[in-house]
């Protein structure tokens, strides 16, 4: 199955927003064993549009069109397709009617203007977008399937995962279910993950898992894509190569699926029954941004202190050069001051001169509890950006360890003697 995607608009061939579309459909894509082969970006052009629409139906077999579907002149993809289809545009009323409808329930009237979105090709398949006024269609140009997708991220979104990748797997001959399993892990690299998971597709005999990964640091995503007849036959190919992956990556694997590292902490603390205080410098408080817009982490945050360099914290001097016994210092009296039954300190000392490769920090960790205080240091290098994300995941997955019963202090790949 040979698949291109055309991303059209002025604003993203000029590069005056970024496409994140393209990344984000091209990697759904892949998360279903589906690759793309090609990818084209088009401004509002009518000519450079058509050149674009036949060129990519003489090569491939499936194509996603993003954007260009809104009310105003500059959205031509329903003209353009019609034109490249050899076929009228003509007033899908249905659609009209839902038009009217979405701006009746928000007591505003309908722009004329809007009657254009509901104009499409002859021969289109109507694709729903139930989170918008853009109405996604689908028709043939050419030997291809062309799907057109609205530019709207939230509105793609919908759109690609619930009717255009199911149209393109039933189209490709795929097997009848598909399901990718993820797991998330903090402070082992890309290649020292591949090493470690080496021969884990052969557990299944058929051939039926692939391995892959998504590096985006902090964090790798450790991906199965898993093909079946059924989902009982995706669930048995899936099973010994899951606890395989969770026996060799032991510790490291902090959440599956759309689990998320902040989640899972604040989880293991709301059944705790625990509330938590957080001290942070440098990380301008990204790590309490994390957390404390989460449901349920109304109950569970107690206070956070964000700084960039004091001559004290909560009371406790802070000398030139941080220790230990400084760091868990502050992270008892943060605790014992705002009544919080955890408290997180997270002190960093970054090294002096101009932003380079091997510029780095030191980072201080300590967790205090009522009855014990945990601690953690570790020296990254490779910016200050490099640095301060790494201490916000590192003090989150210290929290999360402490919180599970295991060893807060385990060697990462991204630490530095």
């Amino acid at each position: 199955m040979r698949i291109e995607i055309i991303c059209t608009g002025d604003e993203v061939l000029t590069g005056k927003i970024t496409n994140t579309n393209f990344s984000y459909m091209a990697q759904k894509l892949e998360d279903v064993g589906l690759s793309v082969h090609w990818g084209t970006t088009v401004g509002d052009d009518r000519d450079s549009l058509l050149t674009a629409f036949k060129l990519a139906a003489g090569r491939a077999d499936a194509v996603i069109v993003n954007g260009g579907l809104g009310p105003t002149v500059d959205d031509l993809s329903q003209e353009i397709a019609a034109q490249a289809a050899g076929v009228d545009l003509v007033l899908h009323q249905e659609w009209l009617d839902r038009m009217e409808s979405f701006f009746t329930r928000r007591m505003r009237t309908m722009p004329p203007n809007n009657v254009k979105q509901a104009m499409l090709p002859a021969t289109a398949e109507m694709l729903d977008n139930p989170v918008g006024t853009a109405c996604g269609f689908a028709l043939d140009i050419g030997g291809a399937r062309f799907f057109f997708t609205p530019g709207v991220p939230r509105e793609l979104r919908r759109m690609l995962e619930e009717q255009v990748i199911p149209r393109i797997l039933a189209r490709s001959g795929a097997p009848a279910s598909i399901h990718l399993k993820r797991f998330h892990s903090y402070g082992l690299g890309e290649s020292h993950v591949d090493q470690l998971l080496t021969g884990v597709e052969a557990l299944d005999p058929d051939g039926g898992v692939k391995l892959g990964f998504r590096a985006h640091y902090p964090q790798l995503e450790t991906k199965l894509t898993v093909r079946g007849t059924d989902m009982d036959d995706v669930r048995r190919k899936l099973a010994p190569i899951t606890a395989e992956v969770k026996q060799r990556l032991g510790n490291f694997i902090f959440a599956e699926d759309d689990q998320t590292l902040e989640g899972v902490t604040l989880a293991a603390l709301t059944a705790e029954g625990a509330t938590l205080t957080l001290v942070e410098t440098f990380t301008a408080g990204q790590i309490a941004a994390r957390i404390a817009h989460l449901p349920g982490a109304e109950g569970v945050f107690r206070h956070g202190s964000v700084t960039r360099h004091l001559d004290e914290l909560f009371g406790v001097p802070l000398p030139n050069q941080l220790d230990q016994v400084t760091t868990e210092a502050v992270a008892v009296a943060a605790r014992q001051q705002t009544g919080a039954s955890h408290a997180l300190a997270v002190l960093i000392e970054l090294d002096d001169g101009a932003d380079r490769i091997d510029f780095g920090g030191t980072i201080w960790i300590a967790i205090a509890t009522a009855s014990r205080v945990a601690f953690r240091r570790s020296r990254i290098l490779g910016g200050r950006e490099w640095v301060r994300l790494g201490a916000v995941e590192l003090a989150l997955d210290c929290l999360r360890r402490l919180l599970h019963a295991l060893p807060v202090v385990e060697r990462i790949d991204f630490e530095k003697s």
